[in-house]
């Protein structure tokens, strides 16, 4: 048995337990020295097993610790154990390595903060449950972490909870993602009903011997899980908690957005490849809810002023590319995108904390313009993963984008609608995200005086870790070069052995190509590209060359554009068709059934007992003449009852 496995989860931990027990009584030193240090161990240690993970023999890749048996009841025995393969390898380094960059823009970012040594007590905790979640070697024990990452949601969201709004964050994100989860473990009850076992290797060996392909139990099964998916990543009908997280500090955007909780849920269908290539019908769900929630999503983004909540738009947009590819069996695809977009998205997040930090709050970018002359640095390494998100050639962005547009057209499972919609959302994430850069960094400056005058660039301890994940932006994603252009895929083949349920059960499940040449793959990735660029053309002409065709061209749909920009009233809808008839209802379970009826008989049954004892007291006077008075009217009713009979 492995003895360092644990160390990796368990770091974080102490970080988490030693700050928040001493919570007031260290200085900040101190707290950033714990909270850094721990999650940056937790990295160490991570590399270390990478290295001998890749040192082992390809089939044979993976590294089990078994600490403990957790719960031995009957037939449901589970251990606490870990489970260290190409897979969780990979979102180990992201978790904790984006982790720690993080941690260390925070120190600068929350300085002055009074909720300091609170603010990384949690971020530590939201470490350890993501990584429990990513190393679990059962289901259990990744819903254990599944729910760690939501209690950690709520804290942070709702981290400045003076504020109403950020209160209110909070708790959606909590009650949305409860949703989730209940799907979630009825889809391990039937799992375990059928399997008799919550572990990985147990599960997906039986499986396919226990549930019939495109059997009603397996297809139920996995859209269970799918639906508690949809609620921790962000999908539809479950997105709407994530546009509000911003309320939290920027930092935790960052963290939410790309290294931890959005990405469990695809981490979970890539985990769990052997349960859905048995739910054709399933991989279908997930494909359409896919590519819709991107659709949707950048079409939101479009119209939103908020420097964050575009960014939140499009996390959610990036997230629903990552489904898309799981839906159509490239979920290796899906993975790499995961880790190439956990680069540029942390750097966007903190680069608008760093656009932000410099303009005292304001979030508004119709209230920004011209800080590329200001903030060098910022702008350099924003304008980078801007380009990496976009889908550039020779940025980390491009590759992954690339393959998921590839298999979408090419998988047996994909289709030439999914491509289209895909490649459409493609030039709205180019066009929206230029957008963002034009608004923000060029042009006049539009804030006022008092700001403008002391504008600056962020500190070394908030600009190290954005220069950091730019060059990781740039190089993220040349570990995935595509067969087409001669790199041959290691990222894919590095994760083959994890994907067992693609390769399982012969053709009918095997993605495959469907016979396109290697022209038609160039083709469509010299258009996309293409596209892409007269995208990022016509975005700089609107917001640069010609600003006032903007305003003209907003008046003349302004209908539109107000349904748009009001995120097509989903929260409203939701509020009339949800919120309001459980309000209403609760509200006459409250004041009609409980305290009119339930309480209101109680209470009359207590009053009336209360009067017939008041009269009956009386005749407990105590007088014996009273007593014999009565008794002798006793007696004398019954002796004249009998006589009259």
């Amino acid at each position: 048995m492995n003895q360092t496995l644990f160390l990796i989860p368990l770091f974080p931990l102490i970080g988490f337990l030693l700050n928040g027990l001493f919570l007031g009584r260290l200085n900040k030193k101190l707290i950033s020295l714990i909270a850094c240090g721990s999650v940056g161990l937790s990295f160490i240690v991570g590399l270390k097993m990478f290295f001998q993970l890749i040192s082992l023999p390809e089939n044979t890749r993976a590294i089990e610790e078994i600490l403990f048996t957790w719960i031995p009841s009957g037939e449901f025995v589970v251990s606490f154990g870990y489970l260290f393969d190409p897979l969780s390898a990979i979102m180990v380094l992201v978790v904790s390595g984006v982790g720690f960059l993080i941690h260390v823009y925070s120190v600068g970012y929350m300085h002055d903060d009074p909720g300091y040594g609170r603010y990384f007590t949690y971020l530590n905790l939201f470490i350890f449950a993501m990584l429990t979640l990513v190393l679990a070697n059962n289901y259990l024990l990744m819903f254990v972490g599944w729910e760690g990452v939501g209690l950690c949601s709520y804290l942070l969201i709702g981290f400045w909870f003076e504020k109403k709004s950020a209160s209110d964050a909070g708790k959606k994100a909590f009650i949305v993602n409860r949703i989730g989860d209940f799907g979630f473990i009825l889809g391990l009850f039937i799992i375990f009903w059928n399997v008799r076992s919550l572990d990985y290797n147990e599960v997906f060996v039986r499986a396919p011997e226990v549930f019939a392909l495109g059997g009603g139990l397996i297809t139920a099964a996995t859209l269970l899980l799918f639906l508690g998916a949809t609620g921790k990543s962000a999908q539809i009908p479950l997105y709407v908690w994530l546009p509000d997280a911003m309320e939290g500090p920027t930092p935790v955007s960052a963290l939410i957005h790309a290294a931890t909780m959005v990405t469990a849920g695809v981490y979970m269908i890539a985990r769990s490849n052997v349960l859905f290539m048995l739910a054709p019908s399933t991989m279908t769900v997930v494909a359409i809810v896919g590519i819709a929630t991107a659709l949707l999503a950048a079409t939101i983004a479009l119209a939103q002023n908020d420097i964050k909540r575009v960014l939140a738009y499009s996390t959610i947009s990036q997230l629903g590319y990552m489904f898309t590819a799981c839906g159509v069996a490239a979920f290796a695809a899906g993975i790499f995108h995961l880790m190439t977009h956990a680069f540029f998205k942390a750097l966007l997040f903190l680069g608008s904390g760093s656009v932000i930090h410099a303009l005292a709050g304001q979030q508004d970018m119709r209230y920004m313009g011209g800080l590329k002359r200001h903030m060098k640095t910022t702008y350099v390494t924003f304008f980078i993963a801007t380009l990496a998100i976009a889908g550039i050639p020779g940025l980390s962005g491009f590759f992954s984008k690339d393959e998921i547009l590839w298999k979408a057209f090419s998988s047996n499972q994909g289709s030439i609608w999914i491509w289209l919609v895909a490649l459409f959302t493609a030039l709205m994430t180019a066009f929206y995200m230029f957008r963002l850069v034009f608004l923000t960094f060029y042009g006049q400056e539009r804030m006022d005086h008092h700001t403008k005058e002391h504008l600056h660039e962020s500190p070394k301890m908030m600009t190290v870790p954005l220069s950091i994940l730019a060059v990781l932006s740039i190089i993220g994603g040349y570990v995935g070069i595509p067969h087409i252009l001669g790199g041959g895929n290691q990222f894919e083949k590095f994760l083959e052995p994890v994907m067992k349920g693609v390769h399982h059960g012969g053709e009918e499940h095997a993605l495959a190509s469907s016979g396109h040449s290697a022209g038609t793959e160039l083709t469509l990735m010299f258009g996309s590209v293409a596209l892409i660029l007269v995208s990022i053309y016509l975005s700089y002409y609107l917001y640069v060359k010609n600003v006032a065709l903007v305003g003209r061209l907003r008046n003349s749909v302004s209908g539109i554009h107000k349904i748009i920009y009001g995120k097509f009233f989903i929260d409203e809808l939701y509020n009339a068709i949800i919120i309001r008839p459980l309000v209403g209802g609760s509200l006459f379970l409250w004041k009609i059934v409980d305290v009119v009826l339930i309480d209101g008989v109680l209470n009359g049954l207590a009053i009336l007992i209360g009067d017939v004892s008041l009269g009956a007291r009386k005749m407990q006077s105590g007088q014996l003449r009273r007593y014999a008075t009565v008794f002798l009217a006793g007696v004398v009713i019954i002796i004249g009852y009998f006589a009259l009979r």
